[in-house]
């Protein structure tokens, strides 16, 4: 009995031993063997490992790609415009070793801070040695790769592989906002000043042009009108000519049933003037026929006021129409005043 309790404790022992002995490896991992804190072994591939219990320690270090973000820095470019730079990283540990030597027993963290501190000062030598118009523009991804061949010499040490660095987010610094945005306004502003001062000159333009064609237009009419009426008074002067020419007796008393028309306007109109003028020239010439004068007609003397011999038609609105010598022509001075062979209608015509 005493026996076999003593061959069980020492197989449960065996199997204690063996557990504590043997470890596993996994494929995403990497696993040091540490003795008295020295390193002793280094397992980087999968499978099953062996170490001495209560002696030797494992220290198990991930072994895929890691993401680092970088917390915001300002940078000043080369044209002194500040901008804040948000930027991340992608990196492995490559030399579990080397990386145990260099961090201790801080692990991930610390190399995660010393990581930090490499690419922070990377990124200002980088955008410190570009304009800020570099930065935004198609530029950006050289810049990146120059950010990370920089820190990849540095991350080596520590027994990391940078993979690649990114820049996430280029702003303006919170108190450069307003200043921005206030010289942004203003540029605008300007532009939208510009646009409409071209506006007012393309108007003065086009005003000026639509002034200068009426004028144009205008004077073209008035030219074509005086041209026009010049052609017509030429045709009626030329049918005058022909009709005078035709009948120069019938054309002189023609006219001078118009002048009697107009100087005598109405049934109550009187007229002084000298009784040999031309005007009653026609009255006259009844008058030698065998016709009685006109008996409202008399002879006047010569005064200030009265019409001088010789002129065609007298100005019947100066004074004196009132005077004594002078009275109302009458309907039958009018026909008895009508030439010799003239119808009575046309003695009327002429005395209306």
């Amino acid at each position: 009995m005493r026996k076999s309790y003593i061959l069980l404790v020492a197989i449960v022992a065996v199997v204690v031993v063996a557990m504590l002995s043997i470890f596993i490896v996994d494929e995403r991992e990497k696993v040091l063997v540490l003795q008295f804190s020295k390193i002793v072994d280094v397992k980087e591939e999968p499978g099953i490992g062996f170490k001495i219990p209560f002696i030797q320690q494992l220290v198990r270090y991930d072994d895929r790609i890691l993401s680092r973000e970088v917390d915001p820095l300002e940078v000043t470019p080369l044209d002194d415009r500040r901008l804040v730079v948000d930027a991340f990283a992608r990196y492995r540990i490559a030399d579990v070793r080397r990386f145990r030597e260099a961090v201790g027993d801080g692990g991930i963290p610390f190399a995660e801070s010393r990581l930090d501190s490499i690419l922070r000062a990377r990124i200002r030598e980088v955008l410190g040695s570009v304009t800020s118009g570099d930065i935004l523009s198609s530029d950006r991804a050289t810049l990146m790769l120059r950010i990370r061949n920089a820190a990849i010499t540095e991350a080596k040490e520590l027994g990391l592989e940078v993979v690649d660095v990114r820049l996430q987010r280029t702003d303006l610094p919170t108190q450069n906002l307003d200043a921005t945005f206030a010289r942004m306004r203003a540029e605008r502003e300007r532009e939208a000043a510009d646009e409409v001062a071209r506006g007012n000159e393309a108007a003065q333009r086009v005003r000026a042009q639509a002034d200068r064609t009426k004028v144009e237009l205008v004077s073209d009419a008035k030219r074509q009108s005086e041209i026009t009426r010049g052609e017509a008074d030429a045709k009626s002067n030329a049918v005058f000519n022909a009709a005078f020419g035709a009948n120069a007796e019938f054309f002189e008393f023609y006219r001078s049933l118009d002048a009697y028309r107009v100087a005598l306007p109405g049934s109550n109109s009187s007229i002084v003037m000298s009784p040999d003028s031309d005007f009653f020239k026609y009255f006259n010439n009844v008058g030698e026929a065998g016709t009685a004068a006109p008996a409202n007609v008399e002879a006047a003397p010569d005064l200030s006021g009265a019409a001088q011999p010789g002129r065609d038609e007298p100005d019947a609105s100066q004074p004196g129409a009132d005077e004594p010598g002078a009275e109302q022509p009458s309907d039958d001075a009018a026909a008895a005043a009508t030439p010799a062979g003239t119808a009575p209608e046309d003695a009327a015509a002429a005395a209306q």
